[in-house]
C-alpha cells in the first residue's frame, strides 16, 4: 500500500511548466531514486512534495489523504521532511542548535539528538560548531540529521552526495538502512546512476518534466536509464 502518492501531478513556477503529468508512489520503509539530467524537474518534484512549489488542486495524498495545497509547516508536521540541496543549514548556529530546530515540529518517534550522533557520530564533538566551519560532509550528515530530528514518514534527500568525496558519500548512504527500519520512506535525488540504482529499491527517471522510465532499480541496466535521462528514442525510452 502506498504511504505517499501522486497522480497526474502537473507543477511550476509562475508561466514555466516543470512536471507534466507525474505518477509516482512509495511505501513505508522503501527507497526510491530520481535521476535525470539538470533540470529535469527532480528538485521541483520535492518542493511540491514539501509545500514549497504550490500544488493546489492536484492529486497527492498521504496515508491516503489528500495533502495538496498544504503550507510547508503542516507538511512538517503531518511526516514530510527535506534535507535540501546546498544544505541549507542556518549560519549562525551551532551544529545542536541547528539539530534541535528540526524537533520543533512536535512529532513522536525515535530520531532524537542523540539517536542522531549515534547515527553520525562525528556530530557530538562538533555539537559547538557553527554550521560554516564544518566540511561539506559533516554539513550533510547536519541537515539530514535535521530533518530526522522531525520524525518524518517520508524524508526527502536532495543531491546528498553533490560535491562530496567518495568516501564521505559512503559513509552518509551507509546509514540509510539504519532510517528506513522504522518504516521511514526516502526520496532520493542522485545525479550518479550507479549510486542510485545500488541504494534504492526502485528508481523513477524524468526527462523535461515527464517520467521517462520506472521500475525496479536491479532490472533498469544501464542503456535504459541512459536513453530515459538523456531522450533517447523517444517514448521507447
Amino acid at each position: 500500500m502506498s504511504l505517499l502518492k501522486t497522480k497526474g501531478l502537473d507543477a511550476g513556477y509562475g508561466d514555466f511548466q516543470a512536471l507534466f503529468g507525474v505518477d509516482f508512489e512509495i511505501a513505508a520503509g522503501e527507497c526510491v531514486a530520481l535521476v535525470g539530467a539538470n533540470g529535469a524537474g527532480k528538485t521541483t518534484f520535492l518542493r511540491v512534495l514539501s509545500g514549497l512549489v504550490p500544488s493546489a488542486g492536484q492529486d497527492i495524498t498521504l496515508n491516503g489523504e489528500n495533502i495538496a495545497g498544504w503550507p510547508a509547516h503542516r507538511l512538517a508536521r503531518a511526516g514530510i521532511a527535506m534535507s535540501p540541496e546546498g544544505r541549507r543549514l542556518f549560519p549562525s548556529l551551532s551544529v545542536a542548535e541547528n539539530l534541535r530546530l528540526g524537533a520543533n515540529v512536535g512529532r513522536d518517534g525515535p530520531w532524537t539528538r542523540a539517536s542522531v550522533v549515534d547515527l553520525f557520530p562525528i556530530l557530538s564533538e562538533k555539537a559547538r560548531t557553527p554550521s560554516t566551519l564544518l566540511s561539506g560532509g559533516q554539513q550533510q550528515m547536519v541537515a539530514i540529521g535535521r530533518a530526522l530530528m522531525a520524525n518524518p514518514s517520508v524524508l526527502l534527500l536532495d543531491e546528498v552526495s553533490l560535491g562530496l568525496a567518495p568516501v564521505i558519500v559512503r559513509d552518509i548512504y551507509a546509514a540509510l538502512p539504519r532510517i528506513r527500519e522504522n518504516g521511514t520512506a526516502v526520496i532520493l535525488v542522485e545525479q550518479d546512476i550507479g549510486q542510485a540504482r545500488a541504494i534504492s529499491d526502485r528508481l523513477y527517471c524524468l526527462q523535461e518534466g515527464h517520467v521517462s522510465l520506472t521500475g525496479r532499480s536491479g532490472d533498469l541496466d544501464r542503456e535504459a536509464i541512459s536513453a530515459a535521462y538523456f531522450g533517447r528514442n523517444g517514448e521507447a525510452a
